[in-house]
C-alpha cells in the first residue's frame, strides 16, 4: 500500500484520514477491476456495511471514485482517472464486463462518443458497456 498516495488523494478531496477510508482507497488502488459493496463486505468484514456505504458514497460524491455501469443490478465502482470534482465526474469512458467472471474494467482509452440527440432533448448521462469474455476468461 502507497500511504502516501493515498494520503495525498484523501487531502485533495478535503477527506479525513480515517482508518476505513485509508483501507478502502488502498484497496481500489491495488485493483484493475471495479469493485462492488459485497466484495469490499468480503474483504474487510470488520468493517460495518453502513460505513463502508458511506465511505462509497463519500468518495463518489468527491470525485474520487465514479460508478462502472456494467448493464448489471450491482453497483460497481472504480478509481477516476484525475479529472472528476465534487459531484462532477468526467469518467466519459466505455466499461468492459465480462460474462463469465462478471468483472467489470474501465476502458479508458475508449471514450463515449458524443450523440446528436432530437431536438427538444437534453443528454444527461450517456454509457458505453461492452460485454464479452475478458482476457482470463477467454485462455
Amino acid at each position: 500500500m502507497d500511504i502516501n498516495r493515498v494520503s495525498d488523494i484523501l487531502a485533495k478531496h478535503d477527506l479525513r484520514k480515517t482508518a476505513v477510508r485509508i483501507q478502502v482507497l488502498a484497496y481500489f488502488l491495488e485493483s484493475d477491476t471495479a469493485i462492488s459493496h459485497g466484495q469490499l463486505e468480503k474483504e474487510m468484514e470488520d468493517t460495518d456495511r453502513v460505513t463502508l456505504y458511506r465511505t462509497l458514497k463519500s468518495f463518489e460524491e468527491t470525485g474520487i471514485i465514479h460508478k462502472a455501469i456494467d448493464g448489471t443490478e450491482v453497483a460497481r465502482y472504480a478509481l477516476c482517472a484525475g479529472e472528476c470534482e465534487h459531484h462532477h465526474h468526467e469518467d466519459d469512458h466505455a466499461h468492459f464486463h465480462c460474462g463469465k467472471c462478471c468483472e467489470t474494467v474501465c476502458l479508458d482509452e475508449v471514450v463515449v462518443p458524443m450523440v446528436n440527440l432530437p431536438q427538444g432533448f437534453q443528454q444527461e448521462s450517456a454509457h458505453l458497456i461492452i460485454n464479452g469474455i475478458c482476457e482470463k476468461c477467454k485462455l
